[in-house]
């Protein structure tokens, strides 16, 4: 029973991770209606910036942390201001096929840069939390707790903020939203550089757990669709409640049949969740 409980707690990490990246995803595919590979980008950008200031430079995981939450913020704004808002009301395809070439030219960058060997981030905490019998790595805790805080941050943000107010109603009826005078995009473009920025946070929480490689982008991705699939285009509660499950359904594969089948298993519920409710074109 302990080790069934702690397979859910490092479901849970994983889920919480997922959560925090696919949020940014989910708003851009129900708000902007952009498929947005370039999300992967921003999620291997702040986990090589945790490495550099970090490990590099010495100067600590929190400093790290912050470095690359204030990377993201720029670069995301370049990518939503020179590609991502050319696209609007385009077809879906110029949106893939642009994005995916922003992410495919950030990941040759980076191999260019740090190069393609695998690069390992120590646990920033490294003590290990006992009780009756259940051991958790406090760093695994911590992400839990983060990201059940963003969840009710970003709650918040949305019920009780102006900007989150008009990205809901938008994301409900665009149309009746610009039709009383409101800029849509540029709410959305708020909306697009916040998550951006949970990215890089998903990516510097990952990275310890893990080891970096300049392609990674295009792994968490597949996991990320999963989730926004699974949990709905723009609907924030149905991301999260996915990506705890997934997560959980992630871990208990890897620890309880085949661990090279956990991955699968979470497309073998995105694909039960196409059958049995089909998104509506």
């Amino acid at each position: 029973m302990t080790n069934f409980i702690q397979s859910i707690l490092y479901g849970l990490t994983i889920g919480g991770i997922l959560y925090i990246i696919s949020i940014g995803l989910s708003l851009t595919f129900g708000a902007m209606g952009i498929v947005n590979f370039a999300h992967g980008l921003i999620y291997a950008v702040g986990a090589y910036a945790v490495y550099t200031v970090a490990k590099l430079l010495g100067a600590g995981f929190l400093l790290g942390l912050v470095a690359a939450v204030a990377v993201s913020v720029p670069l995301s704004y370049v990518i939503e201001r020179f590609v991502i808002r050319r696209l609007y009301g385009q077809s879906i395809d110029y949106a893939i096929i642009a994005t995916y070439g922003v992410l495919l030219i950030g990941a040759d960058l980076l191999q260019w840069v740090y190069g393609s060997s695998p690069l390992p981030i120590s646990d920033p905490i490294g003590a290990t939390w006992t009780f009756a019998g259940l051991e958790m790595p406090v760093y695994r805790l911590v992400i839990i707790g983060l990201s059940v805080l963003i969840f009710f941050g970003l709650s918040l943000f949305f019920k009780k903020t102006l900007v989150g107010k008009i990205v809901v109603a938008a994301l409900q009826d665009r149309e009746a939203v610009r039709s009383l005078g409101i800029k849509v995009e540029k709410h959305f473009s708020i909306v697009f550089v916040i998550g951006s920025a949970l990215a890089a946070l998903g990516g510097v929480l990952f990275a310890p757990l893990s080891t970096l490689e300049p392609y990674m982008g295009f792994e968490i991705l597949i996991l990320c669709f999963a989730v926004v699939i699974v949990g709905g285009m723009g609907n924030l509660v149905g991301t999260a409640i996915a990506a705890y499950a997934l997560g959980i359904v992630h871990s208990l594969t890897a620890i309880y049949i085949i661990s090279s089948g956990a991955d699968a298993a979470v497309y073998v519920v995105m694909a039960a969740v196409l059958i049995f409710r089909p998104v509506e074109a």
